[in-house]
């Protein structure tokens, strides 16, 4: 990337320089640098594993719709020929990427009521603007994988000799198959196009306030199940905070969002999404077609998530912890 500078003033018309372009974060789907010149500043997505520009085309839009009923987000900027996603040349990676307004902000604070409270009302407000969509969720949020596959992976992995592969290997004896059992396909009567990855790390606190960023996965989904993820990322995960999950389905329904969370089902996405996300991690670990960081990223993230799977039992918890705040 660091020979993109030269192409990607040119394919958005920039303006003259000198640029710098440095290194910023790393997401599962990409890396984030920051664009600096003389007197304005970008954030350029590198997308690592390939780029949809349908997908694409369905962000910005859903972007576009939320902008206009007062939800804040970095604008995506068109290139030259129109289009939202360019492509670098072989020299500089090859890799597609994706310019943004640059957004300077702070991690948004989830223990702050009115933090919470916002989210809430962002996730409704997606829900209504995305209402009436046609299209089904896709497998990602849907399927998840079989005992067979986790013992392939465990096979790769140990002869890897990767230090989570025994960890591996008494998940899928055990919790995989018991996780498995609560993914199933969503009612395809009532879906919405919605963000699909509003967690913590993808709100900013700017100088006006929040800004939800990472718009890349934005699709289809079933209200309760977006609703159920997101209430579970923003209340503690396995160390319910019942306090602050009140707060974010209080504000969601003060403003109209049509998600309910009434039994285990509403969580098929929250453990379909954490079960493939291992498995496509644990592959990438092992890919030798893979760069040596995504690799290590893949090692890191297993290990991680292993250890903060959702728990059946604090799900339960929080089903009971929520039935009276339903109309």
């Amino acid at each position: 990337m660091h020979n993109a500078v030269d192409h990607l003033v040119e394919a958005y018309g920039l303006g003259s320089g000198p640029w710098t372009l440095t290194p910023v974060t790393r997401g599962a789907l990409g890396q984030i640098w920051k664009l600096s010149g003389h007197s304005s500043t970008w954030a350029v997505k590198e997308m690592l594993f390939g780029c949809d520009e349908r997908q694409v085309q369905r962000e910005a839009a859903l972007r576009d719709a939320s902008e206009r009923l007062g939800i804040t987000s970095p604008k995506l900027l068109a290139n030259r020929e129109g289009s939202p996603v360019s492509r670098l040349p072989p020299r500089a990676g090859g890799s597609s990427v994706k310019l943004y307004e640059w957004i300077d902000g702070t991690g948004a604070d989830p223990a702050r009521p009115e933090i919470l409270s916002w989210v809430g009302r962002t996730l409704a407000l997606l829900h209504v603007a995305g209402a009436g969509t046609s299209e089904a969720p896709g497998s990602w949020y849907e399927t998840c994988p079989r005992k067979a596959d986790w013992e392939e992976l465990h096979r790769r992995t140990d002869a890897a000799g990767l230090p989570w592969s025994d960890a591996l290997a008494r998940f899928a004896a055990g919790p995989a198959g018991e996780l498995a059992r609560l993914v199933n396909s969503a009612d395809r009567s009532a879906l919405v196009t919605s963000h699909l990855d509003v967690q913590p790390q993808n709100v900013l606190l700017g100088p006006a306030g929040p800004v939800l960023i990472d718009w890349d996965n934005a699709g289809p989904t079933a209200p309760e199940r977006e609703l159920a993820w997101i209430v579970f990322a923003w209340s503690g995960r396995n160390r319910l905070n019942a306090d602050s999950a009140r707060r974010v389905v209080r504000a969601y329904v003060a403003a109209g969002g049509p998600g309910r969370i009434r039994d285990l089902d509403a969580f098929s996405t929250l453990v379909a999404t954490s079960l493939n996300y291992i498995q496509v991690q644990a592959e990438a670990a092992v890919d030798p077609a893979k760069t040596v960081e995504q690799r290590e990223f893949g090692k890191t993230e297993v290990a991680r998530s292993l250890r903060s799977l959702p728990e059946p039992a604090v799900l339960g918890r929080l089903i009971k912890e929520l039935e009276p705040e339903w109309p």
